[in-house]
């Protein structure tokens, strides 16, 4: 399988993806996932500039994301697939069953959300939904750095 990373990361493109996890993965494709993104020429253009120019940059909707996963599963291409939160993980994982596996990159601080970790924080509500896809089969943990610790994600709820 060639989706070597799926991630829910609040600020997308950085150097903790780029660098830290691209290039760990050997990643040759970096898939953003946002309804928003995806319709918005200057924001993609703004993610582009983060990106070296031999990593593809793509970006797509939640609901053509299942196609395109369904494709790099099955292609020699390394990928990161990366959302910006656990309500889009979780619409992409009910339409995508090659997904098996999602790291909790950066969820940082924002109105109704508890820190979990330093870098990971959580409102009751996105819990459960994290926990709803662990009992659905996914393995789910948080992990900033591909040479830090996996924290499952019952350690967190």
């Amino acid at each position: 399988m060639s989706l070597e990373l799926v991630r829910v990361d609040d600020r997308y493109i950085h150097g903790q993806v780029v660098v830290g996890w691209g290039r760990a993965l050997g990643a040759d494709t970096i898939l953003l996932v946002d309804d928003a993104v995806s319709r918005s020429p200057w924001e993609q253009e703004l993610y582009r500039i983060g990106v070296p120019p031999e990593i593809q940059l793509e970006f797509t909707s939640v609901a053509e994301a299942s196609q395109r996963l369904a494709y790099l599963a099955n292609s020699s291409k390394r990928a990161i697939v990366l959302l910006g939160d656990v309500h889009t993980l979780e619409r992409l994982c009910c339409s995508a069953p090659v997904i098996r596996r999602v790291n909790i990159g950066g969820l940082h601080q924002a109105p109704g959300r508890k820190e979990r970790l330093p870098y990971v924080f959580l409102s009751d509500e996105e819990a459960l939904v994290l926990r709803r896809l662990r009992d659905s089969g996914i393995e789910v943990v948080a992990q900033d750095l591909p040479t830090a610790r996996a924290v499952p994600v019952d350690e967190l709820l």
